[in-house]
């Protein structure tokens, strides 16, 4: 029939796939898109503000369950719950409870620089997980904890893109660590040390490329008091987005088992960060942790 254009399943114009999710174009037409977009369960995923003030977003919930906050109070959304954003002032974080599909549909190009950015995080994630999957679980805990606190300070949209990618990336110079230091169960020698205190270096120089990401990847590990690494530098030397991902990093490390210890539960891991607060780590940072995991029930 004249003016009818139909499609059959998987007749996308293109898609590109990553570990986490699914994004695939449907349609674009005179500057709109319409895409599908699948998020695989405890996924985070995001929506900014737009270039343009006039630009318009629709979200139709196909599959799934999302959460996400509004006003200090949670949110949930469900199969066949839809909703839509413009003139949006300040980002909305989001999580997959479930595994979800989305249909969106945008009125700004949006698809080629997503697909651009999923292929990127694809290839530097695959590199993370051949090498040790548990960094890449740690990272992504990381991420999470790293955007949570960030929204709290009120970072704005370029800073939490950033850190977006940062946090979960934060560890990929340890490609370039031997396994064997990876998981050694007994205490370092400061030969094996020396070769982990790289990975800062090596992170920031794979993502050189990303000037605002690799920075916040060099800076990671250092300190307010100089005691960090890899350049021993001090309190207002440090990016902010970095020190957000010291706190983040630290404290997931501390609750999770490794293969030399075992892991400190909620309460012990908030009273060592905060037995360091103000000496390596940002006290306001370690509060806005504490606050968030007090609002979670995760300590009392």
């Amino acid at each position: 029939m004249e003016g009818l254009h139909i499609f059959k399943r998987g007749s996308y114009i293109n898609t590109v796939k990553q570990q986490s999710a699914e994004l695939s174009l449907l349609l674009k037409n005179e500057g709109t898109e319409i895409l599908f977009q699948s998020i695989l369960k405890d996924r985070m995923f995001y929506i900014y503000p737009g270039d343009k003030r006039d630009s318009f977003e629709f979200y139709y919930i196909i599959k799934g369950e999302v959460f996400f906050e509004e006003n200090n109070e949670s949110r949930l959304l469900k199969e066949k719950d839809y909703f839509y954003v413009q003139d949006l002032k300040k980002p909305i974080f989001f999580k997959a409870l479930t595994d979800v599909e989305l249909l969106w549909f945008i009125t700004e190009p949006a698809f080629d620089d997503l697909s651009d950015e999923i292929e990127k995080f694809t290839s530097m994630v695959q590199k993370v997980e051949h090498k040790d999957r548990y960094t890449y679980n740690h990272s992504m805990r990381v991420q999470e904890y790293s955007i949570k606190i960030a929204k709290e300070l009120g970072l704005d949209k370029r800073r939490l893109e950033n850190l977006y990618v940062a946090s979960l990336l934060h560890d990929i110079g340890k490609i370039n660590v031997q396994a064997e230091i990876l998981n050694k169960p007994e205490k370092l020698t400061d030969e094996e040390f020396s070769i982990i205190k790289k990975h800062p270096i090596d992170g920031a120089e794979i993502l050189k490329h990303q000037k605002g990401v690799s920075e916040i990847i060099l800076q990671h590990h250092e300190k307010l008091d100089g005691s960090g690494y890899p350049f021993g530098l001090k309190s207002e030397e440090i990016l902010l987005e970095s020190k957000i991902v010291t706190v983040s990093d630290t404290y997931d490390a501390m609750t999770q088992d490794r293969v030399y210890r075992n892991a400190l539960r909620a309460d012990e891991a908030v009273r060592e960060l905060k037995k360091w607060s103000g000496i390596h780590f940002d006290q306001e940072i370690v509060n806005t942790l504490i606050s968030i995991l007090h609002k979670e029930g995760k300590i009392d």
